[in-house]
């Protein structure tokens, strides 16, 4: 079949010839009601019926891969969708390197395999439910859609994850792909696999942290992925990757548009100093200290994601072929790592200090360097917008050692600047640093939705130029009566 074209001959869009294989396609068959079950109680809440305007992918030629349209979510074309094919890939790194791809899992593999898949498809409904409530306090019909875009193509990801578990993983898969729908984000008895899947999404300054940090994390690991020896899931997270790149959007856009509409308030009322928060709040926008803030708290809790700086099974995926670095082929190294160090940020006589580790090793550290120089390129963007209005403030990103669950400063406090501090000094400083009591009903104060075709609440400013081009006015979502 061609690739780069969907198929629509069944009830589940797809370019992997579903219709040719009869016992996958009735066994997703039968996976599909419990999943819009999950959908309906545990996607967004209250707008089900609502008619929103969305991009579906029409096929996976980058050139022209989606449309736009008005549906409802509920009715909205989950597919399955891997990127083309390259017949002539091999293994770009570990002991197979230079090897022809595999297109099934070699046996050795097989459990390392289904639990980075497990672990991956556990992430995407968890962001969903995450988001479920934010609809009812959306800033605009605009972030709105937004907003479902990304929900619906978390759940497109989910779908991803679970084609390769019923296809490539027998009963074994099956199972796993019905355990991703039973597991809660936050649940006490069934929470997600991982931390930062388990907290809550309460406000939409969080939403936007969320997808600017969070979902970056998300990039990294599926760029990882891509460089997998196994061919079904690299050509998967390909694909995801351009889905993906819009998610990081709606959290860098949205983030620039709040710091633009407080900069511009405190022009207008004369205000020059950015620490004045009582003032500046009183305009009803978001002061940046305390956007710094929720920064802070959004960067730590992606940094856990990547697991322990030094990590064996880290390197193993990597040695087996199964999961590579971020932009592998692009590395100049001889891809095999077997005598190459990389210094590593740990504790020494009570000091960060970088240590030169086994790269094969430091694999998490590495991706996780990545990821903060990747991440620190938005804050610069975030801090041109600043500068423009003529305030005084930058952003920055704080220390690998602040407020960590994980790795090597779990049980350290440190501050924003990394020095080493104790517990009386990280009490004293937790809401200089960390949002407060005091920073969070602010902002849920500011959660009002704004509704209107067109408008915008005062706290955000509108975005320069609307998804698809639209005019300003544009009716993004038609909320049901």
């Amino acid at each position: 079949m061609n690739e780069l074209a969907i198929s629509y001959d069944t009830s589940i869009p797809n370019n992997v010839g579903l219709s040719d294989d009869r016992r996958l396609l009735k066994a997703l068959q039968k996976w599909h009601p419990n999943y819009l079950s999950w959908w309906q109680s545990m996607g967004p809440e209250g707008f089900q019926d609502s008619m929103v305007y969305l991009r579906t992918a029409v096929g996976v030629d980058p050139k022209g891969w989606a449309k736009f349209d008005y549906v409802r979510m509920p009715d909205y074309r989950w597919g399955i969708l891997l990127a083309p094919r390259d017949e002539n890939r091999t293994i770009p790194f570990g002991n197979h390197l230079g090897e022809p791809v595999w297109q099934d899992i070699p046996g050795e593999y097989r459990s390392m395999l289904r639990r980075l898949v497990v672990i991956q498809g556990d992430t995407e409904p968890a962001s969903v439910e995450q988001q479920r409530f934010l609809g009812a306090t959306a800033p605009s019909l605009y972030d709105l859609r937004n907003l479902f875009q990304v929900n619906v193509e978390e759940a497109r990801h989910l779908w991803a994850m679970v084609y390769l578990l019923q296809k490539y993983f027998g009963r074994d898969g099956r199972e796993e792909s019905e355990d991703l729908l039973v597991r809660r984000s936050g649940d006490e008895d069934k929470p997600r696999m991982l931390g930062a899947f388990n907290e809550s999404t309460p406000d939409w300054l969080s939403f936007f942290m969320f997808t600017y940090f969070t979902d970056r994390d998300g990039k990294m690991q599926l760029e990882s992925l891509a460089q997998s020896g196994f061919d079904p899931l690299a050509r998967t997270t390909r694909f995801m990757l351009t889905e993906e790149a819009h998610h990081m959007f709606v959290g860098e856009s949205g983030v620039s548009r709040v710091i633009q509409r407080t900069c511009e308030a405190m022009n207008a009322a004369g205000i020059s100093d950015p620490n004045d928060i009582e003032n500046i709040r009183a305009l009803g926008v978001v002061d940046l200290p305390t956007l710094q803030k929720k920064a802070n708290l959004h960067y730590a809790l992606s940094l856990d994601l990547f697991g322990s700086e030094i990590s064996t099974n880290a390197a193993n995926a990597f040695s087996a072929g199964i999961k590579g670095r971020y932009h592998e082929t692009k590395i100049d190294d001889d891809h095999r790592l077997l005598d190459s160090t990389y210094p590593v940020l740990k504790m020494v006589d009570g000091k960060p200090t970088l240590v030169d580790e086994p790269a094969l090793t430091a694999i998490n550290m590495r991706l996780r360097d990545d990821y903060t120089a990747d991440a620190d390129k938005g804050l610069g963007r975030w801090n041109k917008v600043i500068k423009k209005l003529g305030v005084e403030f930058s952003f920055t990103l704080p220390n690998v050692a602040f407020h960590r669950a994980i790795g090597e400063f779990a049980n350290i406090q440190a501050s924003p600047a990394g020095t080493i501090i104790d517990e009386a000094t990280w009490v004293a400083n937790y809401d200089k640093w960390l949002p407060s009591s005091d920073d969070n009903l602010f902002i849920t104060s500011l959660m009002k939705p704004c509704h209107e075709v067109g408008q915008y609440a005062n706290w955000i400013a509108a975005p320069k130029v609307p998804i698809n081009s639209q005019p300003g006015d544009f009716e993004f979502v038609r909320i049901a009566a």
